[in-house]
């Protein structure tokens, strides 16, 4: 494929959509993008099958957008998708890529926030709902949500929501839309239940699928032996000598992701878990931390990590061999991003080598083993992340945004160097900013006795 055929302006867009993607950075097609946009803008229902960091939102988003009627004040999309922070991340790159348009609004509407307020934003008039199966049925059932104008439903990571048991949900939906919607499926793998979707609920779908092996020369796999007793201490040491800023560590269980975090922290990391039952407001957090890079190790579940997509993850440690293949390919794939090189370490012991041997299979190739006593420690003291978080009480019920965070720290009140900034979110009534270790202390002194957007503010540490 050329240069030219990968190139947004062969697609039927606006003008103004394809100027506004070349200010974002879009400048070609992903291959999923390329598979999947021409069919979506005719029209057609569409199967995807690609990986999460394909660019698959964009795939999907761009086609929504130019079904919209922007003067017509209903829901004429709708995503749903199998977490808070996948939705969380949709609606982002949603308004990015609207921007174009005129004044699209959209809405998310998820669990652990209250359901009045997404109320009151339904009643403003919403063009585009992004949400959770369980909050949309929901906002449906209290006549909230209403669909008779949606020309398009899209299913986010299909594969995730049919494993969290939501085909039920998916299907009660589906069931209030119009029949003559658009329906796009996008899914990482192709369980049965997807098979069952589409012949129930799509029309004659265009099925593309993009291999996830196009970033593989770039992860370097690496196997280390160990047994049940050594292996947390094992990750320890991993961490220590390739000593990267960013891990995501997999564990089978929410219970050993418990167990790890607290032998971890005694060894002087900076680690948080993320697993299911995490209260909302805490994962919010935990998410915060780590994509900004104030939390150097996360400690996951496959489930609980689903929809993650962060930035620069230098390395990713299977603390457990996971039973599915497919699941592993996943794993790693979350690092060696846009052209990066990145690091996949798998600790496995003798009751795992049948697992081991599957991904060998499903990969068409061998895993590559080192000795556990080259894991040597390569710096000089613990393994500290490069920034801190600080928690501002205040959030976009108070206004609130990243600009107004930034221009108090460096400002003449603040007196911060902008590249000692670090990332920004803002939540309903919190907002995270890291700034460098060397200067956290001063910042969150600054903070508390200035003003942000011309009120005083509480601001305290966030640490693991």
């Amino acid at each position: 494929m050329s240069t030219r055929d990968v190139s947004f302006d062969t697609l039927a867009l606006e003008p103004a959509t394809r100027e506004n993607l070349r200010s974002l950075g879009y400048l070609e097609m992903t291959p999923i993008q390329a598979a999947s946009l021409p069919p979506a803008l005719l029209g057609k229902d569409l199967i995807a099958q690609a990986q999460t960091g394909s660019g698959k939102t964009a795939a999907f988003a761009l086609a929504l957008l130019a079904n919209l009627n922007p003067r017509r004040f209903a829901v004429q999309a709708m995503v749903l998708c199998p977490t808070r922070e996948l939705a969380d991340q949709v609606t982002a790159e949603i308004r990015r890529l609207a921007r174009a348009q005129d004044n699209i609004k959209v809405v998310t509407l998820c669990g652990g926030v209250a359901l009045r307020g997404q109320r009151a934003s339904l009643e403003h008039g919403a063009h585009v709902v992004v949400g959770t199966p369980g909050r949309v049925i929901d906002h449906l059932e209290r006549g909230h949500l209403t669909l008779e104008a949606l020309a398009t439903l899209v299913l986010d990571e299909a594969d995730r929501m049919l494993d969290m048991g939501f085909f039920d949900d998916i299907a009660k939906v589906a069931r209030q839309c119009r029949r003559e919607r658009q329906t796009l499926l996008f899914s990482a793998t192709y369980p049965e239940g997807i098979a069952k979707l589409a012949q129930q609920f799509m029309r004659d779908p265009v099925t593309v699928k993009v291999e996830a092996q196009s970033d593989a020369v770039l992860i370097e796999q690496r196997f280390y032996q160990v047994t049940r007793t050594n292996r947390f201490e094992t990750v320890a040491m991993t961490l220590n000598h390739f000593r990267p800023i960013s891990t995501l560590a997999f564990c089978n269980t929410k219970q050993q992701c418990r167990d790890l975090v607290a032998f971890l922290l005694q060894q002087g990391f900076n680690a948080q878990a993320l697993y299911g039952e995490l209260e909302q407001r805490e994962r919010d957090q935990v998410l915060a931390q780590f994509a900004n890079r104030s939390c150097s190790v996360l400690v996951a579940t496959d489930l609980a990590s689903r929809g993650l997509d962060i930035n620069q993850l230098e390395a990713v440690l299977n603390v457990t061999i996971t039973p599915d293949p497919q699941v592993h390919v996943h794993r790693i794939g979350r690092t060696g991003r846009a052209g990066e090189q990145g690091l996949a370490i798998s600790l496995a012991s003798m009751d795992e080598m049948g697992s081991v041997g599957k991904i060998e299979q499903y990969q068409k190739s061998e895993s590559v083993w080192y000795e556990r006593d080259t894991l040597t420690p390569t710096g000089q003291g613990p393994l500290l992340a490069p920034m801190v978080t600080l928690q501002i009480a205040g959030g976009r019920k108070e206004k609130i945004r990243p600009g107004d965070v930034l221009g108090a720290l460096t400002g003449p009140d603040g007196g911060f160097k902008r590249e000692q900034i670090g990332r920004i979110s803002v939540t309903d009534f919190s907002t995270f900013v890291a700034v460098e270790r060397a200067v956290a202390g001063e910042a969150l002194r600054k903070l508390n006795a200035g003003k942000v957007k011309g009120r005083s503010v509480r601001v305290r540490f966030l640490e693991p």
